[in-house]
């Protein structure tokens, strides 16, 4: 199981790439909104923790 953010929900702020202790949240230079690499992710929930717009939730 991996974190996923909505791109819809996301407001490119950056919270959740500042707080990745495996660098796993990268920005999308299109779109300006963040994305989480299901490869490197821990599933350790900080990210989801910090995010204002509520936009990163548990991808089952």
């Amino acid at each position: 199981m991996a974190y996923k953010i909505d791109p819809v929900k996301c407001m490119g702020c950056g919270a959740c790439k500042s707080v990745c202790p495996v660098d796993a949240i990268s920005k999308n230079e299109t779109t300006g909104k963040y994305q989480i690499d299901a490869t490197k992710c821990i599933s350790c929930g900080s990210c989801a923790g910090v995010c204002p717009a509520n936009a990163i939730s548990i991808d089952a």
